[in-house]
């Protein structure tokens, strides 16, 4: 059996047959850079980073596309707000995306087009549009006549004239009819504007992503098109009808939408008090942490953010983290080289964990359960370490690896572990961060070995604290006599 996804289009899970053998064209939709992002976009930025990872993983050559959003309503009424540029605003958010886009160690996709350097493919999709009737233009702005799409609500599972009784639309005497959206507007006093044929004005939001999708991706049908259920309608609908009006070709094989983030059960809101940044969560966990806490439900159900959940997810990573770190001390006993033979066939139980795991996020990419059987895993190779079957917990530990990483988590070995005096094991987490000298830690732990001795534990929990700020963790692995 191979991969299925279900398709927002369709509303079934289908088998995944890209358009052209073992390769896939996925577009994505990006951030409008008004403001810091939030941990909502944290999750639609992992998820389908993490889905393209497991497609390469699973053979297949993925090129993706993630737009951003750097001309908008939003971003002009921050930039009024503020008395400030237009440009000063979109920059300064641009450039905080892609701090995020680090911190949160996410790959770039493999283009992130700006909407405002792609203006001229946009005027040209939307003059194409107007030849074939499919749009109009009125005093110096152009509206796609939704009228002439007869499919029009196939995604989102309305007619349109549901749609006239169920969705507030804007007033705007301009139009034909109340559906009709904007595909360029004309622009106001002290807005940016950019020459079109219409006059001077910018692109509508839905626009820019069916233009920039085809012309990045090389193709008039995607293989995937991916994004956040609060996109189905207006905007995927919309995109839609755009592309599908031009080119007579169905705009993308697979719709892939993922669930919505809530925080302690509420919509998040600054008004509320609960809007949480990217850079907030991190302060709070690390980024595999915050990444397994969205992995641990299916990309496509609602998520409630709680620190409760994410201090659980925290504990479930320290649990994998142990294993692999206990692994690389068990090497590190064989000597310099560190090398444990794995002699003869795969171990059996690997084996089947990894067909396990192949299996549930094969199926509509469940991590969920493919985490679970991560665990399992790693409940595996600390039963062959208590075996002392040392070749088996390697291949356990590197299988644990290849596996975590084919859905966005890196494992890897923290820090060097050595023994000290007086039953005392030192981590080393990062040498090189550390400010202070390791003759001074080892003063340190000789001053602490001696303040367990005289049962002073306040000055020794005092010194391991110190230590561990710098990096250095202590474990007890005896008594103190």
């Amino acid at each position: 059996m191979g991969l299925t996804f279900y398709n927002s289009l369709t509303r079934a899970k289908e088998d995944f047959v890209p358009w052209v053998p073992a390769e896939v064209k996925m577009y994505t939709c990006g951030v409008t850079v008004y403001d810091d992002c939030h941990v909502g976009h944290a999750r639609s930025l992992f998820i389908f980073d993490a889905l393209k990872k497991y497609l390469e993983y699973r053979g297949y050559k993925v090129k993706l596309v993630r737009n951003i959003t750097d001309i908008d309503d939003k971003i002009i009424k921050r930039a009024n707000e503020e008395e400030a540029g237009f440009d000063d605003i979109r920059t300064r958010y641009i450039d905080a995306y892609y701090r995020d886009l680090a911190a949160l160690e996410i790959d770039k996709g493999d283009f992130e087009p700006l909407a405002t350097e792609n203006i001229v493919y946009m005027i040209d999709h939307i003059k194409r549009l107007e030849a074939k009737g499919a749009a109009y233009a009125v005093d110096g702005d152009v509206y796609f006549s939704v009228r002439s799409f007869p499919s029009y609500g196939r995604l989102s599972g309305q007619s349109t004239d549901e749609m006239l009784t169920a969705v507030r639309i804007e007033k705007d005497e301009k139009k034909r009819d109340p559906l009709d959206f904007a595909l360029w507007k004309k622009s106001k006093a002290g807005e940016p504007s950019w020459k079109g044929p219409w006059g001077p004005g910018r692109p509508g939001w839905h626009i820019e992503c069916s233009t920039m999708s085809m012309r990045y991706l090389k193709t008039e049908t995607l293989d995937i098109h991916a994004g956040g259920r609060d996109l189905i309608f207006p905007h995927h609908e919309n995109e839609i009808a755009q592309a599908e009006a031009l080119t007579g070709r169905p705009f993308a094989k697979i719709w892939i939408h993922h669930g919505l983030l809530t925080i302690d059960g509420r919509k998040m809101s600054k008004s509320l008090g609960n809007f949480i940044t990217i850079q907030d969560a991190l302060e709070k966990c690390t980024p595999n942490v915050l990444k397994l806490f969205f992995l641990q439900a299916h990309y496509g159900s609602p998520m409630d953010f709680t620190y409760e959940g994410l201090t659980k997810a925290g504990r479930a990573f320290e649990k994998m983290q142990t294993f692999i770190d206990t692994v690389q001390l068990v090497r590190e006993e064989q000597g310099p080289s560190g090398v444990i033979d794995v002699d003869g066939e795969p171990d059996a139980e690997i084996a089947e964990r990894v067909r396990q795991f192949e299996g549930a996020v094969d199926d509509d990419f469940n991590t969920a359960q493919g985490v679970a059987v991560l665990f399992d895993l790693v409940n595996l190779g600390n039963k062959f370490l208590s075996a002392r079957d040392k070749g088996a917990a390697v291949e356990a530990a590197r299988t644990l690896v290849t596996l975590s990483a084919a859905i966005g988590l890196r494992l890897q070995p923290t820090h060097r572990t050595r023994q000290a005096a007086g039953g005392q094991r030192i981590k080393v987490a990062d040498v090189s961060k550390a400010t202070i000298t390791e003759e001074r830690a080892r003063e340190l732990l000789a001053e602490r070995q001696a303040a367990r001795q005289r049962k002073d534990y306040k000055r020794a929990d005092e010194i391991r604290a110190y230590l561990a700020k710098e990096g250095i963790v202590i474990e007890d692995t005896g008594t103190a006599a």
